[in-house]
């Protein structure tokens, strides 16, 4: 048998253009799975590169100089300021204890008069949208606005607090001058801006709770305290914890409304004798008025460090009760 040795030879195939052009297809699509999340990211980095971490870089650097407006140099002092500040200066102690005692004043009873404001429009009520836009009120209110209104209601002559103790006979307060007084009416200012919206916090995580919970806590004989204390405190734990923390946050930088409260000029000294001075308040003063700009980046870093410290025994403390019950 012979073989034809001219035979012609199959055709080469050609180059497979759709592999090719699918293959490129699929690596710009894992480059675009890859690289992709970072592009969408990246605004949120820069904004907080430049309006966060910028200043507080510059923040812990001006704390350790003599900064000031004053001073044609710069030098560095170290640890100067800290020491100063914590060891020989007793206004900002005394502005410490003030933010404080305003702060207990009037995160404590926010929070509850929140919960419980929530609870009662949780249930089924009359008008029951007009109430709850009601409460977001204040929350639109100019604080400007808020302090006057506040500042005449404690006014020392013709207040209508000093009215309702003169009717009962009791002496006149002089809501400026002494000091735990300022912090009550302080305190009431803040918990009236601030009650209805941690009260419609509350409220919107109170709307994602089961209602067969409560229908089967209710055939099992649990009253309505029984049902708020076993299934809606524990459910709304993580939001106790969220508005704990940011009414810490609030309370410990507390500035507009005792600055507001102070009446004639000198506002940022906080009474006469500092009897309502915060420590936001301190911050500006030595800044703005003793142009010590190095001691107010160390006023400043210590503020950032008592809101640290506080924001996290909290947490821990409400993490800790919410278990408990």
């Amino acid at each position: 048998m012979s073989l034809d040795l001219h035979a012609t030879a199959p055709p080469e195939p050609r180059p497979p253009r759709a592999r090719t052009s699918h293959r490129r297809a699929s690596s710009a699509t894992k480059l675009d799975l890859k690289y992709s999340p970072y592009l969408y990211v990246l605004p949120f980095f820069l904004i907080f590169a430049v309006f966060s971490a910028y200043p507080i870089a510059y923040t812990v650097w001006i704390a350790l100089t003599d900064r000031s407006p004053l001073n044609a140099t710069i030098s560095f002092v170290g640890l100067d300021n800290f020491v100063e500040l914590i060891t020989e200066d007793p206004q900002f102690w005394n502005a410490v204890v003030n933010t404080f005692g305003m702060f207990v004043l009037s995160t404590v009873p926010q929070l509850m008069l929140a919960l419980m404001l929530a609870n009662a429009l949780n249930r089924k009520l009359r008008a029951q949208t007009f109430f709850r836009m009601a409460i977001a009120m204040p929350i639109i209110t100019s604080t400007a606005v808020v302090a006057l209104i506040f500042s005449m209601i404690y006014a020392k002559d013709f207040g209508l607090v000093n009215w309702l103790l003169d009717s009962v006979g009791l002496d006149p307060i002089d809501w400026r001058a002494n000091r735990f007084a300022s912090w009550f009416a302080i305190s009431t200012m803040v918990d009236w801006r601030w009650v209805g919206y941690n009260a419609l916090i509350y409220l919107a995580a109170m709307q994602s709770i089961s209602k067969d919970m409560y229908e089967a806590a209710a055939l099992d004989g649990a009253s309505r305290r029984r049902q708020f204390w076993s299934i809606t405190v524990p459910q709304l734990r993580p939001t106790i914890i969220f508005t704990l923390i940011i009414s810490t946050i609030g309370g410990l930088q507390l500035f507009t409304e005792p600055l507001l409260f102070t009446s004639g000029s000198g506002g940022l000294s906080g009474g006469s004798e500092g009897q309502f001075q915060t420590i936001t308040m301190y911050l500006l003063d030595v800044m703005n008025q003793r142009f010590r700009w190095g001691y107010a980046g160390a006023v400043a870093l210590v503020l950032f460090v008592l809101i640290a410290l506080m924001s996290t025994v909290n947490y821990l403390l409400a993490r800790r009760i919410s278990s408990d019950k």
